[in-house]
């Protein structure tokens, strides 16, 4: 049986440092939701789009999606598990990212750093008529984290976005595992109830 994993925010973590630290562009993002792009040389998205501001090379799409099964391997065992977030983790993820101001934090494939660009918008889908059904994404949960990165490099729009070799997001970040840190809290519990005994 293959085991599912629910990842959360540890907030006594070392240094308080889990949740999101960057958003990368990727060709496969693993939450399998490819993102739009607004730019004023796609005609077709403009009449999609209309309301948007034609001039702007903007990204909307999903960051994460509330209790979607994500494929990793355990590269110290060749083991596959899955990894899931609840609503609750991705809006504490989505308010610790803003708070720690990451929204000029981006890669490429997870590999390098990407300058000039920034999310200018982020938000929760809150009921089913959210605003991020105009852009397409009607079928994605109520819970999922949706961003909007603009683009302030031209190169990064023609070689990348426009080519299709990216297509989505994906996070970079750092999150316990729930399974973990309730083994963590019976071992101190244990520990606790000795030294009030003692």
């Amino acid at each position: 049986m293959t085991k599912i994993v629910e990842l959360i925010i540890d907030e006594n973590s070392e240094e308080n440092k889990d949740g999101v630290f960057a958003i990368s562009l990727v060709e496969s993002p693993a939450m399998e939701s490819d993102f739009i792009a607004l730019s004023k040389e796609d005609k077709k998205v403009e009449v999609q789009f209309a309301t948007q501001d034609k001039e702007k090379q903007l990204l909307t799409g999903a960051v994460l999606i509330p209790n979607k099964q994500i494929l990793r391997i355990d590269k110290e065992t060749g083991a596959d598990y899955y990894v899931y977030f609840s609503k609750d983790t991705i809006r504490q993820a989505s308010e610790l990212f803003m708070m720690n101001n990451y929204q000029s934090n981006h890669t490429i494939h997870h590999k390098s750093e990407l300058k000039h660009l920034t999310v200018v918008e982020s938000w929760i889908k809150d009921n089913p008529i959210d605003k991020s059904v105009k852009y397409g994404f009607e079928k994605l949960p109520e819970g999922t984290w949706f961003v909007s990165v603009k683009v302030n490099d031209k190169s990064v729009w023609d070689d990348y976005v426009k080519t299709g070799k990216v297509k989505g997001f994906s996070i970079e970040g750092y999150f316990t595992d729930k399974m973990e840190l309730s083994e963590d809290e019976k071992t101190l519990n244990k520990i606790k109830e000795i030294i009030r005994k003692g």
